[in-house]
């Protein structure tokens, strides 16, 4: 099979709920993403094989299969198609395991892997809401087989297991605001990110007719643990996971450029990262959340190497007591573990953030002079995806 390597990666900032890129349709906001891969890039849009999109709440303006939509908006061409998958928070990492796959086993020479999600213009949940009138999307055949829960009582479940408590998660919360907090400070993102000219609103969330540039992420919080540890819980009223520890709601894209190591030395392309190994994992759809866990030791297991053997990880922030059960269960460094800070400060825009965070991880390796990453996130409904790439 074929040697996959990442040439170029790309994302925009992490917008806040209402925040700077509200604005924008994420069509739009995608397109501007995809396009600006290609011109970094300098390949011809059209020696692009297949293009692989995520995006969660695939409704309204992310329907009708946004990754396509986008790409033809971008005025690139026609002839390069596109699906859009739905792996929950996990699709756009999904997106690029697939992608990364395409390439590998042959199909294409070429491909983009992209995501995005505008959860300040399509609600979380919106798709499944009875008010559309569509039903629901968990039949009660399911109740037989395994409890439902959500993802805020899966995360105390997990808390509960690891023995993770309230103090933990304020000090880890409070970490990857301060990491982020010094990212931005040491201008560590600066080859990663592509800033947006997006419409600005008035106070009734109507376009005002000017734009601005968004060029920075916008969760960031001046924080304390004085000030976490009086935040209410959210999932029970003795829960360890506050608003302060828990991933925001956020708008984003970005867009992964990937090929055979072949193809980029006949078009002259000096790769960025090789892809070493992927995979998606099923775990307990009741804990929900523990597919880190089981992820990284899949990708471990199966490339005959140790959490040691990792430089950098880009565990995905969805709650604290996330990161820190993959900590605790593998016996990583947490020096390794999100050095720029995670969604708990930069925010996590559901389908983009799988991309975001193998952006974060292609463009960390070089700033930093590492050579292995992991990439990894749990998934709603029991699902973990792992990606493990190589710097070249």
């Amino acid at each position: 099979m074929s040697e996959v390597v990442i040439v170029e990666a790309v994302r925009s900032p992490i917008g806040r709920r209402n925040g700077g890129l509200a604005g924008i349709h994420p069509v739009d906001l995608l397109a501007e993403i995809q396009s600006e891969l290609i011109r970094r890039s300098g390949i011809d849009p059209a020696e692009v094989g297949q293009v692989v999109n995520g995006c969660v709440s695939q409704v309204g303006e992310q329907s009708f299969n946004v990754g396509r939509t986008a790409w033809l908006t971008a005025g690139l061409p026609q002839e390069v198609p596109a699906t859009t998958v739905d792996t929950q928070c996990g699709s756009s990492q999904q997106a690029t395991n697939m992608a990364a796959a395409l390439v590998q086993a042959g199909v294409v020479d070429v491909a983009v892997a992209s995501g995005v999600e505008s959860m300040s213009r399509i609600p979380i949940g919106i798709n499944s809401s009875k008010k559309l009138g569509l039903g629901v999307p968990i039949p009660k055949t399911y109740f037989a087989e395994y409890e439902f829960t959500s993802q805020f009582e899966g995360a105390e479940r997990i808390a509960d297991k690891w023995e993770i408590s309230r103090q933990d998660t304020d000090e880890f919360s409070l970490r990857s605001q301060q990491l982020a907090a010094q990212a931005w400070a040491e201008d560590r993102f600066a080859t990663q990110v592509h800033a947006i000219d997006a419409p600005e609103l008035d106070d009734e969330g109507k376009p005002t007719g000017t734009t601005q540039k968004i060029s920075m992420d916008e969760g960031l919080r001046e924080t304390t643990l004085d000030g976490l540890s009086s935040l209410k819980p959210v999932a029970r009223k003795d829960g360890v996971h506050t608003a302060g520890s828990a991933s925001q709601i956020s708008d984003g894209a970005a867009a992964v450029l990937m090929m055979t190591a072949a193809k980029a030395a006949e078009l002259g392309l000096t790769p960025k990262a090789r892809i070493v190994d992927t995979c998606l994992v099923g775990v307990d759809p009741v804990l929900m959340l523990t597919g880190p866990i089981d992820a990284t030791r899949r990708l471990l297991d199966r490339n005959g190497m140790s959490i040691g053997d990792i430089d950098l990880a880009e565990v995905n922030e969805a709650f604290a007591s996330v990161v820190l059960a993959w900590q605790r269960e593998l016996g990583a460094d947490m020096a390794i573990a999100n050095p720029n800070g995670g969604a708990i400060a930069l925010g996590h825009p559901l389908g983009a953030t799988g991309a975001f965070l193998l952006t974060k991880a292609v463009h960390e390796l070089e700033r930093a002079d590492l050579n292995t990453a992991l990439i990894t996130m749990c998934c709603g409904g029991g699902l973990g995806t792992g990606t493990i790439i190589e710097r070249i």
